[in-house]
């Protein structure tokens, strides 16, 4: 059979055929015959706005791929800048590519000073640490003025590289600012994970000593987080770069959308129920009311996966890991408890509602310490990689600039009225 459908026009009896590739109807080919006629599709659900090469989702089958790679493999054997150079040139680096990549990263960490003092300072005692890192990621355009030279091969380099390495140490300063602490600096001498956790926790230490097991688990958290196709944070990167807006004004859009609790809070809302859980003898109830449409399980379900996000079975792993130096997160037990018998319970089980990547990520990100505040930030430093990749593979496309078609249902033509007569 041909991989195409026929469609007929009703109005005129005119008939034509549309060709199917991977799954897909050419928007092109279908305003061919049918100009003028416009799909409504809310959030796209069921739009394909780009062709991309970074990373492939199969949610019924629950796979995840970056640039071809099963994202189990790069977890186990990978580190995050090696998935870093991968989805951003398309291949894994040889030793010395690597070398190399994880240089140019460590040597540029550093933040402007007027960065820190003038603007992050700035900020109101309490202000929400991923508030600060939106700001501040904008506000970096202003301080590399070839930011702009986006089809100059070396300067959109030097973006990426900063962007990438800049990200820890901005979310360790809004961390920091956030708590009253003072700045700390980076360290070239530590890897990209240890240099974190290092300006995160540092105190008085001539340096920080980070337990080996939670470096990888960061590592391999930042590996799972780097990039997950078409979501929200990355059609807002793709969209305003779609205007050849800098890399830094682009990513800030991003980091604006993970902001949003639908998005980057999602570990952070599981959190929370768990803790309004409060103890394993308390999950029948719970799940009584969750199928009665009283309340609503988190961490379970996901907007493309129909299995088990692949993710989620790595993270519970590296949970086990993580608790071995921090001691188990008193919320494990509860977490534990309510998968077993979400799993076990045929009206989850018919949903196909199955512990997403945020059901286990925030007990981890609690027991290492960090805030729940602090999640969507944790988030948007590995995504930085994922977001640039999307962002350098729409310029190289030469991509159109975004601009979607409405259905207006608003008011008919009327006149004016002067005010007095209103």
């Amino acid at each position: 059979m041909a991989d195409s459908i026929t469609i007929t026009d009703n109005r005129t009896g005119e008939a034509f055929e549309v060709p199917i590739v991977d799954g897909t109807v050419s928007a092109e080919q279908w305003n061919k015959h049918l100009p003028g006629i416009w799909f409504l599709d809310p959030a796209l659900a069921t739009t394909a706005m780009s062709e991309s090469s970074i990373s492939y989702l199969d949610g019924e089958a629950g796979i995840l791929r970056y640039r071809g790679y099963p994202i189990e493999q790069l977890a186990e054997k990978s580190t995050y800048l090696e998935v870093a150079y991968l989805l951003l040139n398309g291949e894994l680096p040889t030793a010395q590519q690597l070398s190399v990549w994880v240089d140019e990263v460590t040597h540029h960490t550093f933040i402007h000073e007027n960065v820190r003092k003038r603007f992050l300072e700035g900020f109101h005692y309490d202000a929400h640490p991923m508030g600060i890192l939106v700001s501040a990621v904008a506000a970096l355009s202003t301080f590399y003025l070839d930011a702009k030279e986006i089809f100059d091969p070396e300067a959109r380099h030097r973006q990426i590289v900063r962007l990438i390495a800049k990200m820890p140490t901005l979310a360790a300063a809004a961390y920091r600012f956030s708590q009253g602490m003072p700045f700390v600096y980076p360290d070239n001498a530590l890897s990209f994970p240890e240099n974190f956790l290092s300006m995160m926790w540092k105190i008085a230490e001539p340096r920080y000593e980070a337990d080996p097991r939670l470096i990888r688990a960061v590592d391999v958290l930042f590996i799972l987080h780097a990039d997950h196709e078409q979501n929200c944070s990355t059609t807002a990167m793709r969209v305003v770069g779609s205007a050849h807006s800098d890399p830094y004004s682009s990513a800030a859009a991003a980091c604006a959308a993970l902001y949003g609790p639908r998005h980057g809070g999602a570990n952070e809302a599981v959190v929370k129920m768990l803790t309004e859980i409060g103890s394993i003898e308390n999950v029948p109830d719970f799940v009584r009311t969750v199928k009665e449409g009283h309340g609503r399980l988190q961490g379970f379900g996901h907007r493309v996966y129909k299995n088990y996000d692949p993710r989620a079975k790595i993270i519970k792993n590296v949970a086990y890991d993580v608790f071995d130096v921090t001691g188990k997160n008193p919320l494990l037990d509860i977490a534990l408890k309510l998968e077993e018998v979400a799993l076990s319970d045929e009206y989850f089980i018919s949903r196909k509602l199955y512990p997403n990547v945020d059901f286990y990520s925030g007990l981890i990100y609690q027991a290492m310490g960090f805030p729940v505040d602090m999640f969507p930030v944790l988030f948007a430093i590995p995504r930085m990689s994922g977001w640039l990749a999307h962002w350098q593979e729409l310029l190289d496309q030469d991509a159109k600039i975004a601009r979607p078609r409405q259905r207006y249902i608003g008011a008919d033509k009327r006149d004016f009225v002067p005010i007095a007569d209103r």
